[in-house]
């Protein structure tokens, strides 16, 4: 089927080449056969027109040689001026005197002879001449354009001098010619049929890699990839091609990681629940016990879904619904209402408030910074400072941003851990060597929720100084600045 459509592609590329190409060159064929007929015909009569014009002139300048005066003898003239001419290749000049030709006739080297046609054995075309002076007969040789001047001296009965050019050899070299472009037209063509051939392969050969590509490439193998060569358009495909299926397979690799890393965490407290259950006696206060280890893990488990789900939810346009015009001092001052409930032995502090609006979601602003406010009382002791604060400040790119961060003084978070924190299910190494309970979703949440609002967000732990983790938020139309 693949190579069918590739074939079929390549097939209506090369067709849809050749037939412009013909149109095109059967129009230019048609328009010189055109232009070379009609110049044809022009030239016989501008001959025709210059050898009368010529012998008008001779008529009322010329000199008779026999008497050194003006010809008073028709005749005389017309043997005269046709001495002195040279007939065009396809021309005849004839003297018409007293009803007959003359002695002297010239016809061009391409003009039929006189045994082939003579005009004073045509009656049709005597009878043509003496009811016009000019027009296009159709003459057993041929078109034949012609024209006639007539001379009257002493009184005698008017002559005339008839010239004619026949048309037909010089149609026939016309006619010639366009046979010659009509086969170089051809020829041209059929090089062009090859060429376009071989063209079309070479612009299709990433199409039909792709096509061989997505054919072989399964779920379970999204290795293949297509050899790119040149900077075309197609090769662009084949480019874009290529990093859609990079970003397949680690989108897929992900999902799998995610997969078996939501097992293995879902698995662990489903085994003690069962366990647990499994084992429970009659005692009322081994039940009692059962019973709160059994809650603990259901809330757990409770707690790792609802994650789940928000993250699932991440990637959906209405993960945030920014709104306007969210007054920033309110919410944290809300913000730190909300977290000082988490432990009551901790430090609270707010250490600043950021004066002003900005759009952004409360909520999810919200869901964010309690988490953040959460993993720091699992990585403090009692007693230790957690601080909120709030301020709006300039980035390196000089945007208005608003940041919002928590920090605590516990262990820190070691520099190669940084990154790895904010995936799904990945724990730090604190610097005490200890591993907090949790299900390593918290702060993917974050990023989510920062990202979600076209921000970020990062952290900054010095070596045994705690750590500071701030929400980094595009704002607009910012009321007031701090």
């Amino acid at each position: 089927m693949t190579e069918r459509a590739a074939r079929s592609g390549r097939w209506r590329i090369v067709g849809w080449m050749l037939v412009t190409l013909a149109l095109a060159l059967g129009i230019v064929v048609v328009v010189v056969r055109s232009m070379l007929l009609s110049h044809v015909a022009e030239q016989a009569n501008r001959d025709v027109s210059q050898e009368l014009r010529e012998f008008t002139s001779f008529v009322e300048t010329g000199i008779d040689p026999q008497t050194g005066k003006s010809f008073d003898d028709t005749q005389a003239l017309l043997e005269t001026y046709l001495q002195r001419q040279q007939a065009g290749p396809t021309e005849v000049m004839m003297g018409w005197h007293s009803g007959q030709a003359t002695a002297y006739e010239l016809r061009g080297p391409m003009a039929p002879g006189r045994d082939d046609y003579d005009f004073t054995r045509d009656a049709e075309f005597q009878a043509l001449m003496a009811q016009s002076s000019s027009g296009v007969y159709d003459s057993p040789e041929g078109p034949l354009r012609w024209g006639r001047s007539v001379v009257t001296t002493g009184g005698n009965q008017p002559d005339a001098l008839i010239v004619g050019v026949f048309t037909e050899p010089l149609e026939e070299q016309a006619r010639e010619t366009v046979r010659t472009l009509a086969l170089v037209s051809l020829m041209a063509l059929m090089l062009a049929g090859v060429m376009s051939w071989v063209v079309a392969g070479q612009i299709l050969r990433p199409v039909r890699l792709v096509h061989q590509a997505a054919a072989e490439i399964t779920e379970h193998d999204l290795t293949r990839r297509i050899p790119v060569e040149g900077t075309d358009d197609v090769s662009g495909l084949a480019v874009t091609f290529n990093e859609m299926l990079d970003r397949l397979e680690e989108a897929f690799a992900a999902q799998r990681r995610f997969v078996d890393d939501a097992g293995h965490e879902l698995r662990t407290p489903i085994t003690v629940v069962r366990g647990h259950l499994e084992l429970m006696g009659d005692d009322p206060a081994e039940r009692e016990a059962t019973v709160a280890l059994v809650t603990q893990e259901l809330d757990r488990m409770a707690r790792m879904v609802t994650d789940l789900l928000a993250l699932a939810k991440a990637d959906r346009p209405d993960f945030v619904t920014a709104q306007p015009l969210v007054d920033v001092t309110q919410l944290t001052l809300d913000l730190d209402a909300k977290i000082q409930a988490l432990s009551a032995e901790r430090k609270w502090q707010l250490s600043h408030i950021a004066e002003g609006t900005a759009t952004l979601d409360a909520q999810r602003i919200t869901q964010a910074v309690l988490q953040l406010a959460d993993n720091a009382v699992q990585h403090t002791m009692p007693g230790d400072a957690i601080t909120l604060m709030s301020r709006f400040a300039t980035d390196e790119q000089g945007q208005r941003v608003l940041q919002i961060s928590v920090s605590d003084s516990g262990p820190g978070i070691e520099p190669q851990d940084r990154e790895r924190i904010f995936e799904r299910f990945a724990h730090g190494t604190p610097a005490d060597g200890s591993r907090h309970a949790g299900a390593g979703l918290g702060l993917p949440i974050v990023k989510a929720i920062a990202e979600g609002h076209g921000g970020r967000v990062q952290v900054d732990s010095p070596p045994g100084q705690g750590a500071t983790f701030t929400l980094v938020i595009p704002v607009e139309h910012p009321k007031e600045q701090q």
